[in-house]
């Protein structure tokens, strides 16, 4: 048997969390530590028995427990520095999007991953999950161009208000969390996107003067598909409609309907913002009498994993890009990709102007 990939946990909040629990689980992984400037490494480390070192300095941690791998699930103003100093010590990283929070940024973690000789995973959970899989790939059979419609808006209070304040501390939530959907769009549409929209709004003053709690992008591709995404953190947003995810092309639309988790008072529950539960198929096809000539198609899908399952799908890939040496170029331009389209997205919202792409 293989040893064990040692791995170094940074950052023990909600993401954090979920990836030391798949590295406690599963074969092929030993936690050597866990680090955070706060409580969160205590909560977490009873939770996982109580057995593991615990640090609050990452450079200490880096330098006493030598591991194989870095996993980083801290706020994105340390993405860049942390994931460079884990490569430069000849780690394997593992890395929560985004990136990094620039785009400069990002090019210099891929770099760094490239003259160190080590991989970086981007954790862009989406893409282990069969039934996003499943959602794109049925966008693709609809014809050309696409309409996608998508948003994830979250009614935050208590620990998770505290979360968003902090992570408006460096990013939108358009950059945030639109880096998830701006690739599954790019995903479905295999084309190139050419310009960018946006607009936000700052709805309180809990946040950065600079920043923005509401945003929502828009994109065109040079197919001619089109896509919007909305994304809103705070105590006052509305629990109506947040989970919208919904494709129309030539052929038909195909929508994730979510009944539970898109229901009121779920939109600041993190299983339920990956939570698909069914897709609705719809045929646009008509008769002589321009009458429909087949009833909706529902894909069951309530056998789903859940969020901690996915967490474990992302390491398990994690493991085998190390131990098969895949092949991270394209996952790392896709990420760089993504996080370029989010900030000009950011650009516009800031300028007012369509961005070109």
């Amino acid at each position: 048997m293989p040893s064990p990939l040692r791995v170094l946990v940074v950052g023990c909040g909600n993401m954090g969390a979920s990836h030391a629990t798949a590295y406690h689980t599963l074969d092929g992984f030993q936690i050597v530590g866990l680090v955070s400037t706060g409580e969160s490494k205590v909560v977490l480390n009873d939770k996982l028995g109580g057995s593991y070192p615990l640090f609050d300095n990452y450079t200490t941690a880096l330098a006493d427990t030598a591991p194989d791998a870095v996993c980083i699930s801290t706020y994105p103003d340390t993405h860049e520095a942390f994931a460079i100093q884990a490569l430069e010590a000849g780690c394997h990283v593992f890395i929560e999007k985004p990136l990094a929070d620039t785009v400069a940024g990002s090019e210099r973690v891929v770099a760094a991953a490239v003259k160190a000789g080590k991989k970086v995973v981007v954790g862009y959970i989406l893409r282990v999950h069969p039934s996003w899989m499943r959602f794109i790939s049925e966008a693709q059979q609809l014809g050309k161009p696409l309409v996608m419609r998508m948003n994830l808006n979250q009614q935050s209070h208590g620990y998770m208000w505290t979360v968003h304040r902090n992570l408006m501390k460096s990013l939108s939530p358009i950059v945030d969390c639109g880096v998830h959907y701006i690739d599954v769009m790019c995903q479905m549409t295999r084309s190139k996107p050419v310009w960018v929209s946006a607009i936000g709004a700052r709805l309180t003053d809990d946040i950065p003067a600079d920043n923005y709690n509401y945003g929502q992008l828009q994109m065109r591709f040079d197919d001619g598909s089109v896509g919007w995404y909305e994304a809103a953190w705070g105590p006052m947003v509305s629990e109506t409609a947040f989970f919208v995810k919904d494709v129309i092309g030539p052929k038909g639309c195909v929508s994730i309907v979510a009944k539970n988790a898109g229901s009121g008072g779920n939109s600041d529950n993190v299983d339920a913002h990956t939570k698909t539960e069914s897709l609705r198929v719809h045929s646009a096809q008509l008769s002589p009498a321009d009458e429909f000539t087949q009833p909706d198609t529902w894909i069951d899908m309530t056998d789903e994993p859940d969020h901690q399952e996915l967490c474990n799908r992302e390491q398990h890939y994690f493991l085998r890009a190390i131990t098969e040496n895949l092949d991270l170029t394209d996952h790392l331009a896709d990420a760089v990709n993504s996080l370029r389209i989010a900030f000009a997205c950011d650009e516009s919202v800031r300028t007012g102007e369509i961005v070109r792409l």
